[in-house]
C-alpha cells in the first residue's frame, strides 16, 4: 500500500455508454444501480440517474444512517482502521464491508440489517495499510439452479489474506468454496509480522474466475514477499492462474530484472482495485513498485511489469500488453487507482480506452486493445546522479495530454507560511536539499519530492460522463523530503527518532526517511490548495475546470472553513443530470459540484470523515447517495462506524 501518513499535517494544519443507453429505468431496477465498485466493471463512476439534479441538490437530507458498531466493538482497532468502502447494489441489496472484514447487507431504501458475515479477523497488531476493505464483489452462477445456495455469492479479500465467498442472500459462507467458504493464500514466504501482507481492495470476476491482488508493506526489505495477482475458480476455489509482476526468468528482455536479482526482489503489487472488460476476456492491472521503494541498485533495469498498466487474459494470465507510466521506480509513485475502461467520442468514431491516473498527477490515456498512448507520450530526460550503487533511467514517460494536474517543481520563491518568519524558514528548507524537479533521486543529503508519494491522483481514481466527455479526478499537494541512511547509520538514525517514518530497506546499502515539509509553525511549505478537484475533456485532452476540494473546518483549532483544501483519498462519481459527488478532503462533508464548471452546490455534514468513494442508485423510484463516514486514522479525520444515505425529501 503506498498510502503515507498524514496525521502530523492535518493536526497541525488544524461500461459507461451501455450504462447511459439503459437509463432511467435500468438504474431502477434491483442490482442494477451500481453493482461493481467503480460503478461498473471498468470503474467509470457514472450513474444514468438524473432524480438529483443541480437545481434541487440544496434539498438533500440524510434518508438513513447505519451504524456497524465498530466503535463500540473494536475501540482500540478504530484508531488502526481506515474507512474507505463503497457499498454496491446487487441482488437487491445493498452490500459493503467494513475496515475489519465484515461483510454486511442492508435494505436499500431503509438501511435496515438483512445479515452480516465476520471474517473474524485479529486485530492485537499493526497491518502495514492499517485494518481497510474498500470493497466486495457480487457474482452470480449462470449455471447454478435459482434457489440453491450460492447460486449469487459475496466476494471479499481479507487483511489476514483470505478470499471469502459468502451466500449473496443470507451471508453463510459458501461450503463449496476452498475451505468451507474460504480460500487462504499463501504469500509465499515467511513475513517479518502479520501484517506485512494483506488484501485491501476487492476481488474482480471475470467469467467464473476470482482475481484477488494483495498489498504488502513498503520499504520493509528487498527479499520481499511477490506481489503476484491470483485467479481462483469463482465455484469452488481452486487455483487457475498466477502473475508475478516482477517477470522472474525474462532477464533476457529490455528492461526487466537480472536472474539474480529477481530472484530476490519482490512486489510491484496491486494493491489498488482492478477492472474487467468481459467482451475482450481482459483484466486490467494497476501495479506498483519493486521493493524497496526508495532505493533500486539492487533492481537494475526499467524493471518490466512494475509501475504499469497491465491487460491480462483473464482465462490464462498472460500478458496481452503492458504500458509502464514509471520506469526504475525510485519514488514511491506506483500506480494507486483502478484503470478506468471507457469510451471516447470523435468525429469519425469512438475509441476504447483505458484511463489511468497517477500520483505523479499524469493522466495516461492508453488504448484498450493495444496499451499504445492516444495522446502522444515523450520520453523526457531527467535528473540522474543518484546514490552509489543505484540504476536510475535516464528518461521517464510523460503524457503530452493531459497537462499535469499538479506542479513538478517547487522553488525557494514558492515557499508558503502565514508569516515572513514561516516562508523565510521554509525557502531555506527548499534550498538546503537537493531539488532538481520531478524525478530527482533519493539522497543521502536529502531530496525533495513534489508531489509527494500521496499525491497527486490516489486510489479514489476518476469518474467519467459518457454524454459529456469529462473525466473528474482529485489530487493532493504537499512536499516530501526523503533521506537515504548509509547502512551502518541506520539503527543510530532510527534509535534518534522513534515516532517518525523511517524503514530498514533490508538487503540493500540504505535505509529512508520521509518527512512531510512543514514550517516552524507546522504549516504545510508549499503554497495552496493542497487539494483540487479537476475536469478533464478527454476527446481533446484539455482541463475544463478545477475547483479547490476541502476546508480546514474540521483540522483547526478552531472550526474556520478556511477553503485551503486538503490532501484527500476517495473518488468521484459523476451523475447524468450534471453533478459531482465526492467526499475524501479531510473535513467532515459529503459534497455536490457542478459537472459543467465546478461550481460548489451543495455540502452535507457527516458524522465523521468521508475518506471513501461514494455511490448513488435508485431503489423503489427515490435516488440515493451513499458513503461511508468511518474517518481515516491517518488523517486525523474524525473517526467513526456510520454510512449515511442521503436523498431528496418524500
Amino acid at each position: 500500500m503506498r498510502l503515507i501518513r498524514l496525521s502530523a499535517f492535518a493536526i497541525l494544519l488544524g461500461h459507461a455508454l451501455v450504462a447511459l443507453a439503459a437509463g432511467e429505468a435500468a438504474a431502477e431496477e434491483p442490482g442494477q444501480g451500481w453493482a461493481h465498485y467503480g460503478g461498473d466493471a471498468g470503474g467509470s463512476r457514472f450513474s444514468a440517474a438524473t432524480q438529483i439534479t443541480p437545481q434541487n441538490v440544496t434539498d438533500l437530507e440524510p434518508a438513513w444512517v447505519f451504524d456497524s458498531g465498530d466503535m463500540e466493538r473494536r475501540p482500540e482497532a478504530v484508531a488502526r482502521s481506515a474507512s474507505e468502502g463503497t457499498p454496491i447494489l446487487a441482488g437487491g441489496a445493498l452490500t459493503y464491508c467494513t475496515p475489519f472484514n465484515e461483510i454486511i447487507s442492508l435494505d436499500p431504501g431503509t438501511g435496515d440489517i438483512r445479515w452480516r458475515h465476520d471474517a473474524e479477523i485479529e486485530t492485537d497488531y499493526n497491518p502495514a495499510n492499517q485494518f481497510v476493505c474498500r470493497g466486495v464483489t457480487y457474482w452470480a452462477d449462470p449455471s447454478a439452479e435459482d434457489g440453491t445456495a450460492c447460486v449469487a455469492r459475496i466476494f471479499m479479500g481479507t487483511a489476514d489474506s483470505r478470499l471469502i465467498a459468502v451466500d449473496a442472500a443470507t451471508g453463510t459462507p459458501c461450503a463449496g468454496f476452498g475451505n468451507a467458504g474460504t480460500v487462504t493464500i499463501d504469500p509465499g514466504m515467511a513475513l517479518l509480522w502479520r501484517g506485512e501482507f494483506q488484501i485491501t481492495s476487492p476481488p474482480v470476476v471475470i467469467g467464473d474466475t476470482v482475481v484477488v491482488g494483495s498489498a504488502i508493506s513498503d520499504g520493509a526489505r528487498a527479499d520481499a514477499p511477490k506481489g503476484s495477482v491470483r485467479a481462483f475458480d469463482a465455484r469452488s476455489g481452486a487455483p487457475r492462474w498466477e502473475f508475478d509482476p516482477v517477470a522472474r526468468g525474462a532477464a533476457e528482455q529490455p528492461g526487466s530484472w537480472r536472474a539474480e536479482d529477481a530472484a530476490r526482489t519482490g512486489h510491484a503489487n496491486v494493491w489498488a482495485p482492478m477492472s474487467v472488460d468481459e467482451a475482450r476476456g481482459l483484466v486490467f492491472l494497476p501495479t506498483s513498485s519493486p521493493s524497496p521503494d526508495f532505493y533500486g541498485g539492487a533492481r537494475p533495469g526499467d524493471n518490466r511489469y512494475a509501475n504499469s498498466v497491465v491487460a491480462l487474459d483473464g482465462a490464462t494470465g498472460a500478458v496481452r500488453w503492458h504500458f509502464q507510466t514509471v520506469h526504475h521506480d525510485v519514488w514511491d509513485y506506483d500506480l494507486p487507482a483502478q484503470p478506468s475502461l471507457v469510451t471516447l467520442q470523435y468525429a469519425g468514431g469512438s475509441r476504447d480506452v483505458v484511463v489511468q491516473v497517477a500520483k505523479t498527477g499524469f493522466v495516461f490515456v492508453l488504448d484498450r486493445d493495444t496499451g499504445a498512448p492516444v495522446f502522444p507520450v515523450d520520453e523526457v530526460p531527467v535528473p540522474q546522479d543518484g546514490a552509489p550503487g543505484e540504476w536510475l533511467s535516464p528518461t521517464q514517460p510523460m503524457p503530452q495530454k493531459p497537462p499535469a494536474l499538479v506542479p513538478h517543481s517547487i522553488t525557494p520563491d514558492d515557499a508558503w507560511g502565514l508569516t515572513f518568519l514561516d516562508r523565510g524558514a521554509c525557502a531555506d528548507l527548499f534550498a538546503k536539499y537537493r531539488n532538481d524537479g520531478l524525478f530527482t533521486p533519493p539522497s543521502e543529503q536529502g531530496t525533495l519530492m513534489f508531489p509527494f508519494s500521496g499525491g497527486g491522483a490516489n486510489w479514489g481514481g476518476m469518474a467519467f460522463n459518457p454524454a459529456s466527455q469529462l473525466m473528474y479526478v482529485n489530487t493532493s499537494r504537499a512536499v516530501h523530503l526523503v533521506k537515504l541512511i548509509p547502512r551502518e547509520g541506520f539503527a543510530a538514525a532510527k534509535a534518534a527518532e522513534p515516532g517518525k517514518e523511517i524503514s530498514p530497506q533490508a538487503g540493500t546499502a540504505y535505509g529512508m526517511k520521509r518527512d512531510l515539509m512543514l514550517s516552524p509553525l507546522s504549516l504545510p511549505c508549499n503554497k495552496p490548495p493542497f487539494g483540487v478537484l479537476h475536469a478533464i475533456d478527454l476527446s481533446t485532452g484539455e482541463i475544463a475546470w478545477e475547483a479547490t476540494l476541502g476546508t480546514v473546518r474540521d483540522l483547526a483549532p478552531v472550526p474556520i472553513p478556511w477553503k485551503l483544501g486538503t490532501p484527500n483519498f476517495g473518488g468521484p462519481l459523476v451523475t447524468a443530470s450534471g453533478l459531482v459527488f465526492i467526499g475524501a478532503a479531510m473535513d467532515d462533508y459529503l459534497r455536490a459540484f457542478d459537472a459543467a464548471s465546478g461550481a460548489e452546490l451543495w455540502k452535507g455534514r457527516l458524522p465523521g470523515g468521508g475518506q471513501a468513494t461514494p455511490m448513488t442508485y435508485k431503489w423503489q423510484g427515490r435516488q440515493y447517495v451513499v458513503i461511508s463516514a468511518g474517518g481515516h486514522s491517518r488523517s486525523t479525520a474524525t473517526l467513526n462506524d456510520r454510512i449515511v444515505a442521503f436523498a431528496l425529501p418524500e
